[in-house]
């Protein structure tokens, strides 16, 4: 048997509310109701050979007709004769709706933010109408986020640390936690003047709004003996912030990236040369540093599918940087040493070159085996120094 029951007509009601639509209604005209519900009766045939379960199922749905409305129509049977059958089921109001569903503490609640933000931030109940649901969410925290709006509004491009806005109760944490959120009301309500559309996401925040963001730092080792930026320190291990490495215009001819700190710490002396610690996705960090694009860019990543998708990412800024020990001669010489990529990559990586792309698609297509790789710390270090000598001979340096 599936006819209705109360509880699918508090089901499809219960869709209105998923929809926003029966908030939104609080907000705005509305034609939403008188609304006419979905209802699935008995037949003809039904009422004369299940009879029974016919009147049952009439007395439940009368039963629960407190906040619906049912529309009758009479049926003449030739042996039961003249029977009322629900033809119709109505939800006359959208206070009948909520109250069906148990709603109407939290439509109270989204009824107070809306008027808070009438008063406070009018220019956001055009977000509020759009995003019903997720204003009622933020109920608790929307008089926080109602004070962050109208700070900036009065602030725009403050250039101050997001841990400088002087506000009771809201802490650098607060803001940090509903960068998402804040982005979208900002948007809302700041002129276009004051705000870098360059800047998107979460990490993008502070430069969006003109806030001042966490220096970038790179951490690089020279590894030419005869090069030294700091005169008493037997390793050249720095770390600086991005806009001091961007000024150094350092005497060398090749730059090799590395993933693995390890890997990074013990790469070997090679002259008239340098090495960055990479750690993994994202190059903002060496984005725009002019006297990189004349050196030599080697980029020595793990032989698996993510490695090749962050070289194919870094190809972005120095597109004529070679990878480094990520070949398909490396990786049949450690086949004891294979491991397993736990989630390959699979996206087409449009910046590979030819033997590079061979491979990545060998080992997206599983071709040596199931989801291989070679973590860049597995190769052996003498076969480190054989590279970094055949390196130099080809280049004549």
């Amino acid at each position: 048997m599936n006819w209705t029951t109360p509880a699918d007509i508090q089901t499809q009601v219960l869709k209105l509310w998923n929809h926003g639509w029966l908030l939104t209604s609080l907000l705005e005209p509305t034609t939403l109701f008188p609304r006419r519900l979905t209802l699935k009766a008995p037949d003809s045939g039904d009422l004369s050979n299940r009879f029974d379960e016919v009147r049952d199922w009439i007395a439940k749905l009368a039963s629960g007709a407190g906040h619906f409305r049912i529309e009758w129509r009479q049926v003449n049977h030739r042996i039961l004769g003249a029977n009322d059958i629900p033809a119709a089921i109505w939800i006359d109001t959208r206070e009948d709706a909520l109250a069906l569903i148990n709603k109407q503490k939290a439509a109270k609640q989204f009824v107070f933010l809306v008027k808070m933000t009438g008063v406070r931030q009018p220019e956001l109940l055009r977000w509020v109408a759009q995003k019903p649901l997720r204003a009622l969410e933020l109920a608790n925290e929307w008089p926080h986020l109602l004070s962050i709006v109208a700070w900036l509004a009065s602030h725009p491009r403050p250039a101050i640390y997001l841990r400088q806005i002087d506000l009771p109760e809201i802490s650098t944490k607060f803001i940090e936690g509903h960068r998402g959120v804040l982005t979208e009301l900002l948007d809302y309500v700041l002129p276009s003047e004051a705000i870098d559309d360059s800047s998107s996401g979460i990490s993008g925040f502070c430069r969006r709004y003109g806030f001042l963001d966490k220096p970038l730092r790179v951490r690089f080792r020279l590894l030419d003996p005869e090069i030294r930026l700091l005169s008493a320190a037997p390793d050249q291990d720095i770390t600086i912030s991005k806009a001091s490495f961007a000024s150094l215009e350092l005497p060398v001819s090749k730059v090799f990236i590395t993933e693995n700190e390890i890997n990074f710490l013990a790469f070997p002396q090679v002259s008239r040369a340098m090495v960055i610690f990479g750690a993994g996705y994202g190059f903002n960090h060496l984005e725009d540093i002019a006297w990189l694009t004349g050196r030599k860019i080697h980029y020595w990543g793990d032989i698996d599918t993510h490695g090749f998708a962050i070289l194919n990412q870094l190809r972005r800024i120095y597109p004529d940087c070679s990878s480094f020990l990520m070949d398909q001669t490396t990786l049949l010489e450690h086949q004891p040493l294979w491991g397993t990529e736990p989630k390959p990559e699979t996206a087409a990586l449009v910046r590979l070159r030819a033997e590079e792309s061979k491979l990545y698609e060998q080992l997206r297509r599983n071709y040596w085996g199931d989801r291989i790789r070679l973590e860049q710390e597995r190769i052996r270090f003498d076969y480190l120094l054989s590279a970094l000598e055949r390196l130099d001979t080809f280049q004549g340096v």
